[in-house]
């Protein structure tokens, strides 16, 4: 715990190494980790290396319930991994109640030796954590929501590298500065660390050239305005050309539903070497509408695999299993709460309960009565799922997996509803990067949309926003064996349970098997 002020308030704050944001972890690719965690506070704790695969190390792979029980007060766990195939920013995170709000940092694994990027070489690199800041106890404002059954109160600010810069009620809060050499190419490594928003961003006076998205390389194309989901990583290059001066940067939120977000934009300044301060006044931009849905769309059909004989894109072009997944809030019965129910979240019409035990345990050890393999791939009956809504909005509760033989290729399907808002959802998969193969608006066209699939360079990811009013389609190739969440990574939405997880069998041989687990794997 460490004292951070911000927004002209001061409060206890679970940190990392006394850190917010947290270390930055630098690695190669096929470098094996070995990171200590240490539990010094009052709640349990894990980490998630959001975007590692961990091909055969689901131990280490960090969701709380999931593939660990959490790290106890007073007690440590060794997470041990190699970075396999993959270079490029990912980041990591708390991955259990909403602690991640501060406990996050960024992983930069860098190529191996001698391999140049695929992109003229930049001469420096400046990291740049997108994230959100409340005033108070973070877990007080849930579970206070979380009794009432109701939305937790958003965010006060967001924040460029933990600060927000100057805000009407706090002219004296810092904001951050990135210095910049003229005539310099930078790589920015943009993070967004966010608990519940999808934020743009963009740098008065200057275009950014986008050459990487969660650790994969893409197309290089030039924008001036990005747009990134909590748990997207976007890398640009940034030409510093204009010589000298002082320049606005800014983030600020992108919602198109009828939706309370945290409408602050965060600010910081990209100035160059040499520049006089005191006489020099920081040259503007303004952030994009809140609602700005052709800026996101352009940004997002931008996107294109690079595709290069270096780094095909291994499109898995036959299906072995084909699911259609219905993303939907709802209202369960809740006598303690107010006006008697619960918002809740689902695939399916299936919240998703959590455990009392590790997941991956169980399967390890081929425990039963923890969760059932019979979740549904398809939903139980269909309606006009971006139209009138059906009146009984209760659903199903359950520990609910969906299994797959090692190495099938599996398409997924993610339509959102209108089931009491349509709304944008940033889906992360753990364990596997995926191609995102189309998307459209309104409900999807079993018989024409896939026509239109893009299955020659389609974006790699490993967290895509089904979006408000629409649907994506995702193909992966289920090569690693364990057990695999899946879940929207708005927070609020995960505690509601818009979750469910896939659990892939072991292949043949212990080169397609999952390892034992360590014997430091903490207990619950």
């Amino acid at each position: 715990m460490k004292n951070i002020t911000r927004l002209c308030s001061t409060k206890a704050t679970v940190t990392v190494n006394g850190k917010f944001p947290g270390p930055t972890i630098y690695a190669r690719e096929d470098d094996t980790l070995l990171i200590k965690v240490v539990n010094q506070v009052h709640y349990n704790l894990t980490i998630h290396w959001h975007g590692v695969k961990q091909i055969r190390t689901g131990w280490a792979d960090g969701p709380a319930y999931i593939t660990q029980c959490p790290i106890q007060p007073g007690k440590s766990y060794v997470y041990n991994f190699t970075v396999t195939d993959q270079r490029g920013t990912l980041f990591w995170h708390a991955h259990i109640l909403w602690l991640r709000a501060t406990v996050h940092g960024a992983i930069v694994i860098l190529p191996k030796l001698a391999l140049p990027y695929p992109f003229p070489n930049p001469q420096k690199e400046i990291l740049i954590i997108l994230g959100e800041w409340w005033k108070s106890d973070v877990e007080a404002v849930v579970d206070e929501a979380t009794q009432l059954g109701l939305p937790p109160n958003i965010s006060d600010a967001h924040t460029i590298n933990g600060l927000p810069g100057p805000v009407s009620t706090c002219l004296s809060q810092e904001g951050f500065t990135f210095l910049v050499e003229p005539g310099k190419k930078y790589l920015l490594r943009i993070v967004n660390a966010a608990l519940n928003e999808e934020l743009f961003f963009k740098i008065a006076g200057h275009k950014l050239t986008v050459v990487e998205v969660d650790s994969s390389y893409v197309k290089p194309f030039k924008a001036d305005t990005i747009l990134t989901t909590p748990g997207q990583t976007t890398n640009v290059i940034l030409s510093a050309d204009l010589g000298t001066g002082k320049y606005l940067m800014v983030t600020s939120p992108y919602m198109d539903s009828p939706i309370l977000v945290n409408n602050r934009t965060a600010t910081a300044t990209l100035q160059y070497v040499g520049t006089n301060t005191s006489s020099t006044t920081t040259t503007l931009t303004v952030p994009p509408p809140t609602n700005a849905t052709p800026i996101a769309i352009k940004f997002m059909d931008s996107l294109r695999s690079l595709n290069s004989r270096k780094y095909p894109a291994k499109v898995p072009l036959t299906i072995d299993h084909s699911l259609f997944f219905t993303i939907s809030l709802g209202l369960n019965p809740c006598e303690s709460c107010y006006r008697g129910f619960r918002i809740v979240a689902a695939i399916n019409n299936v919240t998703f309960v959590m455990p009392s035990v590790s997941l991956l345990n169980a399967h390890f050890f081929n425990k039963s009565g923890v969760f059932t393999d019979d979740f549904p791939g398809n939903p139980a009956y269909t309606f006009d799922y971006t139209g009138i809504p059906p009146e009984n909005l209760r659903t199903m509760e359950g520990t609910r997996l969906y299994r797959l033989a090692y190495n099938s290729n599996v398409q997924v399907i993610m339509q959102d509803t209108g089931l009491l808002s349509p709304e944008n959802h940033p889906m992360h998969l753990h364990g596997f990067n995926f191609f995102v193969v189309g998307r459209g608006r309104g409900n999807f066209d079993p018989e024409e949309d896939p026509k239109k699939f893009n299955l020659v360079d389609p974006v790699e990811r490993n967290t895509i926003n089904a979006p408000s009013g629409g649907w994506v389609a995702i193909r992966f190739r289920a090569n690693n064996p364990g057990i695999w969440f899946l879940h929207c990574h708005l927070e609020v939405h995960t505690t509601w349970g818009l979750k469910m997880a896939f659990v892939v069998d072991n292949g043949n041989g212990p080169e397609e098997s999952l390892l034992p687990p360590p014997k430091d794997l903490p207990t619950c």
